[in-house]
């Protein structure tokens, strides 16, 4: 009988320990959204081929470069310029060729699914709320930052087109998964700069 007791108490602490909380953050955006924008920007950059010379001076015009984290953005863009050989300058008139950049996306997409019951509140008269907690069969939440760039490479001189870069969309993700309430894990590509 004294076996039996000691489970009965034993089992709910065993069944809480796989419980876990997220602080919310005070930023206006959470380092994760970061990192999701930054790692596809940075895989976006990279597949970014100029067309241009090596050793030619390259002006970088960005005026229709727009999004979130647009400056990161830039400057990894810049980066790839410097990869590819291209001698950078901040003065547009001493530019042997322009290269012309563009987002066609850098944003985050969200993705949540939940069997199971989602948390709720039960109103109890004169005490107010009672909140019920989500109850998770299976839960995912799937978040993608999303980067797609293009470039077109003219000359500085007469304007005529050099090169275009062909856009190719880029991804990076982080992804959480909850299996019959507690069993949970996660994945993400954040530390894999090969992604």
């Amino acid at each position: 009988m004294m076996r039996f007791s000691a489970l009965v108490l034993v089992l709910p602490l065993f069944l809480l320990a796989g419980c876990s909380s997220t602080r919310d953050s005070h930023p206006e955006r959470t380092a994760t959204e970061q990192l999701l924008l930054s790692h596809a920007a940075d895989k976006a950059a990279r597949s970014l081929d100029f067309g241009v010379a090596p050793g030619t001076k390259v002006f970088v015009e960005a005026a229709n470069f727009e999004g979130v984290d647009a400056k990161y953005a830039i400057a990894a863009i810049r980066e790839q310029a410097l990869r590819q050989d291209l001698a950078l300058t901040d003065e547009k008139g001493q530019a042997e060729a322009i290269v012309e950049i563009r987002a066609g996306a850098l944003s985050i997409d969200q993705r949540d699914t939940l069997v199971g019951i989602p948390e709720f509140d039960v109103p109890i008269p004169l005490a107010g709320d009672l909140g019920i907690p989500e109850i998770a069969l299976y839960k995912n939440d799937m978040s993608q930052g999303v980067a797609k760039f293009a470039a077109a490479s003219y000359g500085a001189k007469d304007g005529k087109l050099i090169a275009v870069s062909t856009p190719a969309a880029t991804s990076a993700y982080e992804e959480e998964t909850v299996l019959l309430f507690f069993i949970n894990w996660s994945d993400d590509n954040l530390d894999r700069p090969e992604d």
